[in-house]
């Protein structure tokens, strides 16, 4: 099979592209409003870009919640989502409105981050807290179109790993 991925008429029930960057993490990104109201949102195109320092980055098609957030104070927390918490990612994954705290309608508990104001997922095996160093627009398809996406990047300045999945000194 070979498509033309602009015009992205592939034929197939889903977007196979999404399929072949595998497997994807997904990076459960906590932000707070400037009313002081938590956000929590899980995005499938997260990953880390670099060390020294460590940078991570997650895409946002549109300007959400989490990236007017991130943009008015600066922080976020990426806690890793794992398969035991994927019930309650995916309530947090519905558009609410921006007056809804995702944490409390998902029923997940907050733990405080060390580094950051936004908390982590307290059942996360691992949270990056990170601090803001540049959102970078990507144009739509069509010119002039409104369906861009946002890549955002984030210098990690704090990381937490649950001791359990320690193991003689390596991350399990």
């Amino acid at each position: 099979m070979y498509y033309d991925s602009i015009k992205n008429e592939h034929g197939l029930k889903h977007d196979p592209f999404k399929a072949l960057i595998a497997p994807r993490p997904i990076g459960w990104i906590s932000t707070i409003s400037d009313e002081g109201i938590l956000n929590l949102a899980p995005y499938s195109f997260f990953n880390a870009v670099s060390t020294n320092p460590n940078y991570v980055m997650f895409s946002s098609k549109q300007r959400k919640d989490s990236l007017k957030n991130i943009e008015s104070n600066g922080e976020f927390t990426c806690s890793l989502s794992t398969w035991d918490t994927r019930h309650a990612m995916n309530v947090s994954s519905a558009p609410v409105d921006l007056l809804v705290d995702e944490f409390a309608r998902a029923n997940i508990e907050t733990c405080p981050s060390k580094f950051v104001n936004p908390p982590r997922v307290a059942t996360a095996p691992a949270a990056l807290e990170c601090k803001h160093w540049k959102t970078v627009e990507m144009p739509d398809v069509e010119p002039g179109g409104n369906q861009g996406s946002f890549l955002i990047i984030g210098q990690v300045i704090g990381v937490f790993i649950d001791d359990k999945f320690i193991e003689e000194g390596i991350v399990n």
